[in-house]
């Protein structure tokens, strides 16, 4: 084949992975959508995901997901499970193998590949189904909170190496899972033994819950709440959650071993890694300016939330524990593509230094600088979720919830909501707090 046509097929290829991968990158994309949720802007919020969604393109679902979000805060939880909903059998759905779409990401980057979501994505998913379920019938939220679970033990179970190792062993459990059936076995008033196992499982996942106990020896005296009273379990949705930046990485001696197992296994090739830095996704967190939220009614005891999932650093213990995969993906595909170059080279008898060389060089350059790390993720989970339990007598309530940064003052505007509490019954409130003020509408179930 002339060195011309040559030339040719590798320019396009390198074109075509420019134009898959794009020149803007997710979290470029969605920056706009996510400072208007953060300030509170939720029309704008929802009219900047849905312009990005038209595009069709591999972020369809990250992008639901932060719309599903969006239509928590702004009062629409039906609309928020839907979302949800499709959201999550799709990404279950992408988690299969597509072998023509895993060849192409060796020729450009894994932005070319479906975004079949990050780990605690795929969980956290269920958890706010759960929540979202709960200001509603709440018939769902027990199976959603179930199925938590059952996610978080199927991605460990499922990355079990031949070895015997597993880098996903040491995954943090989700204790929002049992406390949400705990709460909901209580409200039974029959199945105190459950809801004891359950809380007990919380105080096992999360030991720095501080109430845990106290729900714990609750369910174990058989008691939900005290007579003629009810019970107002809120959820608060705290502060800027994960997101994803790239960044630059220096290949691991692990991730250079990964590297080297998937050029000869994989691939049928053998290549020695390069050793270069290269760019990947990197889980980055930002400080969060509420601390808790503080609920009260009138002049009964107020309560205050306190984290029961940690949702950044769950984010970030999970990434550490797949990292040397991901750089050890993007090893592997640069020193593909250097060896492609190398063997075209000299399977053309190319002098080094020539002209004909120094374009196919050229060409290699631009391959390589067409590689984008994917920063494709849920944009709008918040920082922390956070519960609270507050016991009222049955009737109409105003319920107050007031923002507090991190010594316990006011960090921004307090927001009032009538509640009424119904003897012996479970009332759910959920607030979205990303910054200073609750962006929306508490959400609450009941009339």
């Amino acid at each position: 084949m002339p060195f011309s046509r040559l030339i040719d097929r590798l320019i396009a290829i390198v074109l075509l992975s420019v134009a898959v991968t794009g020149c803007v990158s997710h979290a470029q994309r969605v920056r706009d959508a996510r400072a208007a949720f953060h300030r509170g802007d939720l029309a704008e919020a929802d009219r900047l995901i849905a312009r990005e969604l038209d595009r069709q393109d591999g972020a369809a679902d990250v992008l639901t997901l932060d719309r599903a979000m969006v239509a928590l805060a702004d009062g629409r939880p039906a609309d928020a499970e839907r979302l949800l909903r499709g959201a999550r059998d799709r990404l279950d759905h992408l988690e299969q193998d597509d072998a023509a779409e895993t060849a192409w990401t060796w020729l450009s980057d894994d932005t070319s590949k479906a975004y079949a979501g990050e780990d605690h994505e795929k969980v956290l998913v269920r958890a706010m189904l759960a929540i979202a379920n709960l200001v509603q019938d709440g018939d769902d939220a027990e199976a959603y909170s179930l199925q938590v679970t059952e996610k978080q033990r199927e991605l460990v179970e499922r990355s079990l190496r031949a070895d015997g190792t597993n880098p996903k062993a040491a995954y943090q459990q989700v204790a929002l899972a049992p406390y949400l059936r705990g709460i909901l076995r209580e409200a039974t008033h029959r199945d105190y033994d459950d809801a004891a196992r359950h809380f007990a499982t919380v105080v096992n996942w999360q030991p720095g819950f501080q109430t845990a106990q106290a729900h714990h020896a609750r369910a174990t005296g058989g008691l939900h709440s005290q007579r003629g009273h009810g019970v107002v379990h809120v959820f608060a949705l705290v502060g800027r959650g994960p997101f994803k930046a790239e960044v630059v990485e220096m290949p691991s001696s692990l991730s250079v071993m990964i590297a080297g197992d998937l050029l000869s296994n994989g691939l049928g090739r053998s290549l020695p890694p390069t050793l270069a830095p290269i760019t990947v996704p990197r889980i980055v967190t930002l400080p969060a300016h509420v601390g808790s939220v503080q609920i009260a009614a009138g002049g009964h005891p107020a309560a205050r939330t306190e984290t029961i999932t940690n949702v950044s650093d769950m984010a970030i213990r999970q990434q550490e524990a797949v990292l040397p995969e991901t750089v050890g993906r993007a090893v592997a595909r640069r020193s593909l593509k250097k060896g492609t170059i190398f063997g075209m080279k000299q399977g053309l008898g190319l002098a080094d230094g020539s002209l004909p060389a120094f374009a196919m060089d050229a060409a290699g350059v631009a391959w390589e600088a067409s590689e984008k790390a994917d920063t494709r993720c849920w944009s709008l989970l918040p920082d922390t979720i956070q519960v609270a339990r507050l016991e009222l007598p049955a009737g109409p309530h105003t319920v107050t919830f007031q923002p507090l940064d991190h010594a316990g003052r006011p960090a921004g505007r307090a927001v009032a909501r009538r509640v009424t509490v119904a003897d012996g019954h479970n009332t759910y409130a959920v607030v979205a707090v990303p910054e200073s003020d609750i962006v929306g509408t508490p959400l609450t179930s009941g009339p």
